[in-house]
């Protein structure tokens, strides 16, 4: 059981970016109608990320099992920073979740609005966010070495699948 609350390490970017195109949909979604019904689905969806991995979300496993795999062979990336950008955004949408049931649903559709920057910016440009403050964090020693030594050390490069490189089994 204790295997099951794991997260992938590595991860492969094309199902990483693919989750954030999906989060970038059900974000917009909940923007235009307002939804809070989209909101818990999107905050769940988040939570079982950070849980499990994609063990726990449809859109993960999803994009893991049937959509990355169609994109080319995959790019791995240390998992600890991705699980990290995972928290960050169930904090933003639980906190959303909050506020729109219970507070001001205006700062809950500002919080889903930086959501949907943020994954806008991986789905599109590569970019993720949580990962580099992630890493900003772990150069400043907030966050041990050991949670990511892939991360710590520029030197180290994990193999991408299209170079005939296999990655390394790591643990997280």
């Amino acid at each position: 059981m204790a295997t099951f609350f794991t997260f992938p390490n590595p991860v492969n970017e094309r199902a990483a970016r693919t989750v954030a195109a999906g989060v970038v949909v059900l974000a917009l979604l909940t923007l235009v109608t307002q939804s809070k019904v989209i909101l818990v689905v999107l905050a769940l969806g988040f939570l079982g990320r950070v849980l499990a991995g994609p063990r726990l979300s449809v859109l993960g496993w999803v994009a893991q099992r049937h959509i990355a795999p169609r994109l080319g062979l995959p790019k791995f990336v240390p998992g600890p920073p991705k699980r990290f950008a995972q928290g960050i955004g169930a904090t933003l949408t639980l906190g959303a979740v909050v506020f729109a049931f219970f507070g001001n649903p205006a700062v809950a559709w500002a919080l889903v609005g930086v959501l949907l920057v943020a994954a806008s910016l991986e789905a599109f440009a590569g970019f993720c966010l949580g990962c580099w403050i992630f890493g900003h964090l772990q150069a400043w020693g907030l966050i041990p070495d050991d949670v990511c030594e892939a991360c710590n050390n520029v030197t180290t490069r994990f193999g991408r699948a299209e170079d005939g490189e296999r990655a390394p089994a790591t643990s997280a």
